[in-house]
């Protein structure tokens, strides 16, 4: 039996049809189309969690080994207060080319209306030619918490001041 048969044989999560009808909570996010050939993200499966971003682009652009440049992707946004909006790489992407992006995670802020545009490099050993709606990253939408940052003496723990492996590999 594959681990996909067993998981759908036995769900960890078996929950009551009126609790279902709660999942998975939506925030509403304005786009604009600053390219009207940009595509609005969209999410690959039911359960996704990132929605995937696409590259808007006249030309393909190649990247070679360890080069980076930025991708636009025709849109902005507008989220609501409180949130961010969280751009990260496609595992896909990192897995067989060694295309990701370079600020990862990058974060939109809820106050900011410019062009998403998207930081790819490639760590890979060939070229990489970017086209014209390829997805090139996922988009998740999270909410913020803001630090009300104060000065004052630290609480002693356990683990100090050790950091950088302190605890073990």
């Amino acid at each position: 039996m594959t681990a996909m048969a067993a998981i759908a044989a036995n769900p960890p999560f078996q929950m009551a049809a009126e609790k279902q009808a709660f999942l998975p909570r939506e925030t509403p996010v304005r786009f604009v189309k600053i390219n009207p050939a940009a595509r609005l993200p969209s999410y690959g499966s039911s359960g996704a969690a990132g929605a995937d971003l696409y590259a808007c682009i006249a030309e393909p652009v190649v990247l070679p080994p360890l080069g980076r440049r930025r991708i636009p992707t025709g849109l902005a946004m507008e989220l609501p207060p409180g949130h961010e909006a969280q751009v990260r790489p496609r595992s896909g992407l990192a897995d067989k080319y060694g295309l990701t992006v370079l600020n990862s995670p990058g974060t939109i802020d809820s106050d900011y209306r410019g062009e998403i545009q998207i930081i790819l490099v490639n760590l890979g050993n060939e070229p990489f030619t970017v086209q014209n709606g390829d997805r090139i990253a996922q988009l998740v939408i999270a909410p913020v918490l803001r630090g009300a940052f104060t000065e004052g003496p630290l609480a002693d723990t356990e683990r100090g001041d050790g950091g950088f492996g302190s605890t073990g590999i």
